[in-house]
């Protein structure tokens, strides 16, 4: 659905390698703004504690109060308006890339992928479920807590949550013959995964990969991007990008040896890309493990 760009909020992160972020929010006065009308590309749920609110979900108002939980899919036009005299609920925003896995299986191209390119959308107001509640009351703990673990604990909630939604509240889903079809491509295109996984190494371009599964380029580009959310030079970026970190971190090749071993013959071009996707150089990331592991390795000693 296209909005105005006016209305787009911009969204940034806290932690950019945990692309999620929870707000705990109070209000009073009946008829009072809770946000103005906007927008944004992260899906959002508002979870309500106790109060009344009207949350208007493109042009649709939904009354809430303690224990909903309304879901705002990507590109939802929404705005909210306080009907007490206090009202507290939490406001979850997440990026669902974090849920992404780094090459296609099965949560990635039947969940994951459909969420991020809105062609599975969630019911917008669902009143008092305690599997959500659970869910959500798990999330805010543990970021309130922020115990080691924290973020694989709150992952796991956010599966959780996921699943129920899947289960019990999709309002709009691709059609059975599509999801035939794609299963039928994800079968063609498996040893193609498979290939550019072994050979990350090596120059992949986009027409040879496309001659190997007996399609055009164009067909094949269109395919892999329906199937991943990425295309073929993001995908394999990711992958080696993703490779080269492990090195970086677990072994002793200098850097230029990694970016010889995962692809990338021009070390400008490598340190450029490893910092796009890591925002971090090959060099910083080596310099703080190191470190790390020295103040580590100085607390046992103490």
């Amino acid at each position: 659905m296209k909005r105005s760009a006016d209305l787009r909020e911009p969204m940034d992160m806290p932690d950019r390698y945990f692309p999620i972020k929870l707000h705990t929010c109070k209000a009073g006065g009946e008829g009072s703004t809770l946000f103005p009308h906007h927008w944004h590309e992260h899906m959002e749920l508002l979870y309500f504690v106790s109060g009344e609110a009207v949350i208007e979900c493109n042009s649709t108002p939904y009354e809430v109060s303690g224990g909903d939980l309304i879901v705002l899919n990507s590109n939802d036009l929404h705005h909210g308006i306080c009907r007490s005299e206090q009202l507290r609920y939490y406001c979850l925003i997440m990026d669902i890339s974090l849920l992404q896995s780094p090459s296609p299986d099965a949560i990635e191209t039947k969940f994951i992928v459909p969420i991020l390119q809105n062609r599975v959308l969630f019911q917008h107001h669902i009143r008092n479920v305690e599997s959500l509640h659970v869910c959500m009351d798990s999330i805010v703990e543990e970021f309130k807590s922020k115990e080691p673990g924290y973020e694989l604990s709150i992952k796991s909630s956010m599966y959780r949550l996921l699943t129920i939604l899947f289960r019990n509240y999709v309002t709009e889903a691709p059609p059975l013959p599509y999801e035939t079809n794609r299963r039928k491509n994800m079968e063609r295109f498996t040893p193609i995964f498979e290939y550019i996984g072994e050979h990350l190494g090596q120059e992949l371009s986009v027409h040879e990969l496309a001659r190997m599964a007996g399609l055009s380029r164009f067909h094949f580009s269109r395919l892999f991007s329906e199937l991943t959310g990425r295309t073929v030079p993001e995908y394999i970026n990711q992958l080696r990008i993703n490779k080269s970190e492990y090195l970086l971190l677990h072994t002793d090749m200098t850097i230029s040896e990694i970016g010889w071993a995962t692809g990338y013959n021009d070390i400008s071009y490598f340190s450029r890309t490893f910092k796009k996707y890591k925002t971090v150089s090959p060099s910083e990331l080596r310099t703080a493990s190191s470190a790390a592991c020295s103040t580590e390795e100085e607390h046992r000693m103490a």
